[in-house]
């Protein structure tokens, strides 16, 4: 194997939305880096399991359940 081909893994600071600071291993930066992240596990529906609505804009959703009602669902 060649040497000195793989990036540099350091320990990063990784602020999470809600202001807290989680230390993390990455290749980003250097060594002491800050990454701010926009979404992160602690907020986001895909990970929190957060409720979801369903805007019904023109009547689509209902168009779509009359037109397969009694198809299997």
């Amino acid at each position: 194997m060649k040497r000195d081909t793989h990036p540099d893994y350091h320990l990063v600071d990784v602020k999470l939305t809600n202001g807290e600071i989680v230390q993390m291993k990455s290749t980003f930066g250097s060594e002491g880096d800050t990454i701010t992240l926009d979404i992160d596990p602690s907020a986001h529906p895909a990970w929190t399991g957060g409720s979801q609505r369903l805007m019904d804009t023109g009547g689509r959703v209902s168009r779509f359940k009359n037109k397969y009602e009694g198809f299997g669902f």
